[in-house]
């Protein structure tokens, strides 16, 4: 069981660095050092590995979690099937209509930002960047818990 612990610790700890990383260093930089087009390429292109990459360390987490039994065991649980289902959420439903919307605007440098297309992709950017936010509080409160 102290190897599920172990596993457990190293999944949540993965999948919040990553989400740290992508969200306060990665994604910022990116914004800052090209266009908008240009970053907005780069991230879309990296946004169906990085929600992948939560599924993957949420999945061997919570099944950790269930052969170790460790304290907390089903607060941490319920965290992390909530932090589950927003990902899934971002990566099945945000992250394609995004894609799309993305396709159907020439740019977002010449395109008004009053635009319904660009409204739309705002909306849902919106949501997704709350949902990350969630997943963040998450996994800190999963390492403070365990």
């Amino acid at each position: 069981m102290q190897v599920a612990v172990i596993v457990f610790r190293l999944a949540i700890a993965c999948w919040l660095g990553g989400v740290a990383l992508f969200t306060t260093t990665l994604t910022p930089t990116l914004f800052k050092a090209f266009s908008r087009d240009v970053a907005g390429g780069i991230v879309g292109a990296l946004f169906p590995g990085y929600f992948r990459w939560g599924l993957a360390c949420g999945t061997v987490a919570l099944i950790c979690l269930a052969l170790s039994r460790g304290r907390h065991a089903v607060a941490s649980a319920v965290i992390i099937a909530v932090m589950l289902a927003i990902t899934s959420i971002q990566a099945f439903v945000i992250e394609p209509r995004a894609a799309e919307l993305k396709k159907a605007i020439p740019s977002f440098e010449t395109t008004p930002p009053d635009h319904p297309l660009r409204a739309q992709f705002r909306k849902l950017h919106g949501i997704s960047a709350a949902g990350n936010l969630a997943v963040l509080g998450g996994g800190v409160v999963l390492v403070v818990l365990f």
